[in-house]
């Protein structure tokens, strides 16, 4: 029972953390991305 609530524990996070992922990528933002463009060396999109 505790292996069950454990991982459906552990699925939520997960769940969590690729919404958040999603929606930052709608927003613009990238995980290759810091914008930190002085370190950029013009890859940037801005």
């Amino acid at each position: 029972m505790g292996t069950v609530i454990t991982g459906l524990i552990l699925a939520g996070i997960i769940a969590l953390i690729v919404r958040n992922m999603v929606r930052d990528k709608k927003n613009g933002k990238s995980l290759q991305c810091g914008c930190n463009c002085k370190h950029c060396s013009g890859h940037c999109e801005k």
